[in-house]
């Protein structure tokens, strides 16, 4: 039993000289912010995103273009009349065009400007999400060290006090107060926890990696967590609203249904290319040559011109009637989108409000489990003594001890984790959220 408490106290030991100089929930979040190849995709993409509507704007604007030329000419003529003398002449045609075009109407471009309005709201929800979805994923992240890191403790402390059990089994075999079954089982257990251990610490290894790509670092000594964790039921405490606010405040929702108005959109704009369009357009150009035609002087040529072009679209080959059916089945896709975004978000928020009550109610059961298996082990150990339990019986409430130890911390963690979740179910997530379980670390505030 002291060599169990020795144990122990040396893990919680460790835990707070980890505290002293960890990294907390907070510290880490920020490194990920500014190293997730993820998240920082989707800032670029929403980046990229913005330009859609100074693009679908120019569609209204005045188009203006100015070119020029010039060239070398070495022009010789023949009559076919012979009695016409021909003639020949080397000379520069210089010309300069200024144009310009302002559409009146053009109901296509007027539509892409509300598409690309559009396009800018879906991004932005689009954005949120990755925002949402970076706190959950680093969190999850943090906790599946944490996690890991106990169950190596854990491990490590069960097969200390197993290899007690092993040692007594082999003095009271040598002393004939024990046969050598307890040792033999004993020395299985001590196997087994050995074996545990190394799979717990190949996992350690395995989650710090994962951090790892979050934060573009090597995993730093993380703060644990603390005996400030607050189990607080959602607010409000009726799963509906969480349900109703996921199915219209979800960014993926949003995303979705700014998905469906940009199909409705397109669908218009299709039906567009059936209206006429119409132009103003001016323009001014200049022509100079140095010699005339059939080798008469040079000239020089002003041309202004201002007027109005109509263009009414007659037949396409039934192009423009093809394009709208397509952007019509594309909009039937989108709606199916939404709906299939809204049922998965309503599960998430339903999943994650019953993680939540059934996670404190689960911690609380675990809690008393863990004195429960703390006393069956004393009252065992006591009983051995006197020769009313075997060793088989300490080591199984040895076992029950350290596995409601390992079931508490995996409940607390699932806890935070489904809090977290609840939030982002219904856009609610933010880093305030990550403040408020900083608080429950060692280094929390």
């Amino acid at each position: 039993m002291k060599s169990v408490l020795a144990a122990l106290l040396a893990w919680t030991a460790c835990a707070s000289a980890i505290a002293a100089h960890g990294a907390d929930l907070l510290e880490v979040y920020k490194q990920a912010q500014g190293a997730d190849a993820v998240y920082a995709s989707a800032r670029a993409t929403w980046t990229a995103t913005q330009e859609k509507l100074p693009q679908a704007r120019s569609g209204l604007l005045p188009s203006i273009s100015l070119s020029g030329s010039t060239q070398y000419n070495d022009r010789e003529v023949t009559f076919r009349d012979p009695t016409v003398p021909g003639n020949s002449a080397r000379f520069n045609s210089n010309a300069l065009n200024l144009s310009l075009s302002q559409p009146l109407y053009r109901r296509q471009n007027t539509v892409a400007v509300a598409q690309s309005r559009t396009q800018v709201d879906q991004a932005d929800a689009v954005l949120a999400q990755a925002a949402q979805d970076l706190i959950t994923r680093v969190a999850q992240a943090y906790v599946d060290v944490l996690l890991s890191r106990d169950n190596v403790a854990f491990a490590g402390a069960q097969k200390t006090a197993i290899a007690e059990q092993l040692q007594q089994a082999k003095i009271s075999f040598q002393v004939g107060t024990a046969t050598i079954t307890d040792t033999h089982e004993a020395q299985a257990r001590f196997d087994l926890a050995t074996s545990q251990e190394i799979a717990a610490k190949s996992d350690l290894d395995v989650k710090q990696r994962a951090l790892e790509l979050l934060i573009g670092k090597n995993t730093p000594v993380l703060a644990p967590l603390s005996a400030r964790l607050q189990l607080v039921p959602p607010e409000p405490a009726v799963l509906d609203k969480w349900v109703e606010e996921a199915r219209s405040a979800n960014p993926q929702v949003r995303a979705a249904e700014q998905g469906l108005t940009l199909a409705q959109q397109e669908v218009v704009r299709n039906r567009g290319a059936h209206y006429p369009t119409l132009d103003a357009f001016a323009g001014v150009t200049r022509n100079a040559s140095g010699v005339g035609t059939l080798g008469g002087p040079g000239t020089d040529i002003n041309n202004r011109n201002i007027g109005l072009q109509l263009a009414v679209p007659i037949y396409q080959g039934g192009l423009v009637t093809s394009r709208v059916r397509e952007a019509a089945a594309s909009e039937e896709k989108a709606r199916q989108d939404v709906e299939s975004a809204r049922r998965g978000v309503e599960l998430q928020a339903r999943q994650n409000y019953l993680g939540v009550t059934s996670g404190i109610a689960q911690v609380r059961a675990l809690e008393a489990a863990l004195t429960s298996s703390q006393s069956a082990l004393d009252s065992t150990r006591l009983g051995r003594e006197v020769g009313v339990r075997t060793q088989v019986d300490v080591l199984n409430a040895q076992q029950q001890l350290f596995s409601a130890r390992r079931d508490l911390a995996q409940a607390k963690y699932n806890y935070i984790m489904s809090t977290l979740r609840l939030k982002a179910a219904v856009g609610r997530l933010t880093e305030a959220d990550v403040v408020a379980v900083n608080a429950w670390l060692e280094r929390g505030k």
